[in-house]
């Protein structure tokens, strides 16, 4: 799905190729066959290459196009072509037909098959499509003054959800945010992504500290391990099993307060005030905790406070997979250059950078991703409100048209 999207119309036009190849070979097929005939004749034995046009017919187009040219095939295959030799020139040609009608029941029979089993792969992955939605469930587009955007690319193919994860909540705390990179990545990884996500959908509301967040977060990823190995202690392999993480709160007033274990710092993007154009730079510098999973939390958990985000200000979070993709030349993706050019051209609009920052990164790696990437931006984007009129000033106060004598006759 990646692949196809990166690659955009040129993977459109090879489609549109393949399909007008598969519709033209069953008749260039049975075309030659017929002309090598003709011209070189064999007493019947080439045609009975015709067999294979109402196969080739039946995997590419369907069963009524398999039952017509094998149809054509059969009364081809009877046919007088060339000098017919005394030989029994007819059973052969009986023989070479009965082939063919066997090959379309065949053909005809694994049709029906392959239709059944494309359904029912069809259903599956819609299934499977709304239950990783869930999951992973689409961000509002705003929350509490703040406009929103994400994005998730899973490494897995045909996977929505891999092992990247991020949640957005307003609170009475404050708008706050997680976002998060599992060891790992694809399926493997949901297990630990949905037990995270729904420690944190639950105790975010409650907790007046991200540190009593991030120490929630931190038992049920030990509860999920454990569960896992069996109920007891964490496994061996299980104790490899940690995860970055990143909690940010956005305080009503603008301040900005984040905890980050072994996570990317976000960047924060400037609504162009100070400076003309937009100006990307990290959120911070500070040296982040470990990931979770790896060592113990400490006993005091300090907020980072990053400043305020002012009106027009954004912050961009995404996670390792998007500053670790690499083309074939093996270089690293420039994610600050990439996304001050899409702040650029979307003039800071968020669903227009995470689709910038997107098609910068496929378009970069080629559309194969070893990684999976979550991408997520906060605008701090309060509502305006109309001018209100200087005090004292009077309400003017709409006065009703005069009728003219006589309009009511």
């Amino acid at each position: 799905m990646i692949r196809a999207w990166a690659r955009g119309g040129a993977s459109a036009g090879a489609a549109r190729v393949r399909r007008a190849l598969v519709l033209v070979l069953p008749g260039a097929w049975v075309l030659g066959v017929v002309l090598w005939e003709l011209c070189r004749p064999s007493s019947g034995q080439l045609l009975q290459l015709l067999a294979a046009a109402p196969a080739i017919a039946c995997a590419g187009t369907g069963r009524r196009q398999c039952v017509l040219l094998g149809g054509v095939c059969a009364l081809l295959a009877m046919l007088p072509f060339g000098v017919v030799e005394p030989a029994d020139p007819l059973g052969n040609r009986a023989a070479t037909c009965g082939a063919i009608l066997a090959v379309v029941g065949a053909s005809y029979l694994t049709a029906g098959r392959r239709r059944r089993l494309l359904r029912e792969l069809a259903r599956s992955r819609e299934v499977a499509t709304a239950t990783q939605r869930v999951l992973l469930r689409p961000l509002p587009s705003r929350i509490e003054g703040l406009t929103l955007a994400a994005d998730h690319l899973s490494a897995s193919e045909g996977a929505v959800v891999g092992g990247d994860l991020y949640e957005v909540a307003a609170t009475r705390y404050g708008v706050r945010a997680v976002i998060g990179d599992v060891r790992g990545h694809g399926l493997a990884a949901l297990g630990s992504v949905a037990a995270l996500l729904g420690s944190f959908r639950e105790v975010v509301h409650d907790e007046p500290e991200l540190a009593g967040v991030l120490r929630k977060l931190e038992r049920a990823h030990g509860r999920q391990l454990c569960e896992r190995a069996g109920g007891g202690q964490a496994a061996d392999g299980a104790a490899e099993e940690f995860v970055t993480l990143l909690l940010v709160e956005v305080a009503r007033d603008g301040a900005v307060t984040a905890l980050n274990c072994g996570h990317p710092w976000p960047y924060r993007i400037g609504g162009g005030a100070p400076r003309p154009g937009p100006e990307v730079a990290p959120l911070a510098s500070v040296e982040p905790l470990p990931p979770l999973g790896l060592f113990p939390l400490p006993d005091a958990l300090p907020p980072v406070g990053c400043g305020r985000l002012a009106p027009g200000e954004a912050l961009f979070l995404h996670t390792d997979g998007a500053a670790d993709a690499r083309n074939g030349a093996g270089e690293f993706f420039p994610l600050e250059h990439e996304l001050s050019a899409a702040v650029g051209a979307a003039d800071g609009a968020p669903s227009r950078v995470v689709a910038g920052v997107r098609e910068a990164l496929l378009r970069h790696c080629g559309g194969r991703l070893t990684d999976d990437v979550a991408l997520v931006v906060l605008r701090n984007d309060p509502p305006r409100v109309p001018a209100q009129p200087p005090a004292g000033t009077p309400t003017p106060v709409a006065v009703a048209p005069r009728m003219k004598r006589g309009s009511l006759r």
